[in-house]
């Protein structure tokens, strides 16, 4: 699989790698040797970076990612893990709590500095305070980390964040559903050689083309909320995670639209990554899930022939038409 730089990091990632919010109860039970073998395929399929948080099953996916790392003879095989340190009860960082973050993923990723470590998501206002940013520096400084990210609600925020020298990449959602950060970010990002690192491609789902209804879910999945009771019901801050903040019928429309456009020899998972991909200022993409057989598959998006321009186009057409008027000015 070919790799692009993350930024200034050094780092060259895969096309596409891992995400492991999956892990997390929000999507219902998942076993450990689930999780360890979707892990375990998608580093065998060639991808070299997992992203993951302290949140996700409260410590849980990174003990997981630490055991199959451990477990693996790595020889000249180099995997980088990318998590993210929760803000404090006020969604805000503290240099206490954010030393506390990095002291326990340390400890079970196993591993005396992290990769990336990245501000998890934390409320706007935390962009505007300089001191958050200068202990991420400190840490860079001690060795406590390698390098150090924000993981962003809103555009607005990704544009604040790359002020600082300290941010090195940016992960933000973005996927055929949610294309404002082409229009408003990406260019910036390349000119401040800032990796961006794309989540919730799939649309927690409905980009996988994974169900019809709101039936598909079990009512301990939060997707089932967001179906039910409506976008701000759903993950994130007002519902901007699940289904990446777009009302799931709206969402099922979009997809219904964009269905023909699908390449025969792809799955519509893939010619959504393979989208996402046709954005060279796309570092790397982070598809999420336990099933090993979704992951190979996700892995070989990267594979695929760029779309057309034409393509392209209708995706946009499909966006404007479906879904643009509910997420486009919010996130």
């Amino acid at each position: 699989m070919d790799e692009r730089p993350l930024g200034s990091t050094g780092m060259d990632v895969t096309e596409v790698g891992l995400g492991t919010w999956n892990v997390g109860p929000v999507w219902g039970d998942v076993t450990d040797d689930a999780a360890r073998e979707a892990i375990r395929t998608a580093l065998d399929a060639g991808s070299n970076v997992i992203d993951t948080a302290e949140v996700y099953g409260d410590g849980r996916a990174e003990r997981l990612i630490g055991d199959v790392l451990d477990e693996r003879d790595s020889g000249d095989e180099r995997v980088y893990v990318a998590t993210k340190a929760a803000p404090d009860a006020d969604g805000r960082h503290t240099e206490a709590g954010l030393r506390e973050s990095v002291r326990g993923s340390r400890e079970r990723l196993g591993v005396d500095s992290l990769d990336l470590v990245q501000l998890h998501c934390p409320e706007t206002a935390a962009f505007y305070e300089p001191e958050t940013f200068a202990v991420l520096e400190d840490l860079k400084a001690e060795g406590e980390i390698a390098h150090a990210g924000v993981s962003v609600e809103r555009v607005e925020e990704a544009l604040k964040a790359i002020e600082y020298d300290v941010v090195e990449s940016v992960q933000i959602i973005f996927n055929p559903l949610r294309q404002r950060p082409a229009e408003r970010f990406f260019e910036r990002a390349k000119r401040a050689d800032v990796g961006v690192i794309v989540r919730v491609p799939l649309a927690s789902g409905l980009l996988a083309d994974a169900f019809d209804g709101v039936e598909d879910f079990a009512e301990d999945d939060h997707r089932h909320a967001a179906a039910t009771e409506g976008v701000e019901a759903g993950v994130g801050r007002k519902g901007g995670e699940t289904f990446a903040g777009v009302p799931f019928d709206a969402g099922l429309d979009a997809v219904d639209d964009m269905r023909r456009l699908v390449p025969e020899e792809a799955t519509m998972a893939q010619f959504t990554l393979r989208w996402v991909l046709d954005h060279d200022a796309v570092s790397t993409v982070i598809p999420g899930s336990t099933s090993s057989e979704h992951v190979a598959q996700n892995v070989a998006a990267a594979e695929l022939d760029p779309l057309s321009h034409e393509t392209h186009g209708a995706v946009r057409d499909a966006y404007e038409a479906h879904v643009k008027e509910h997420v486009h000015h919010r996130w």
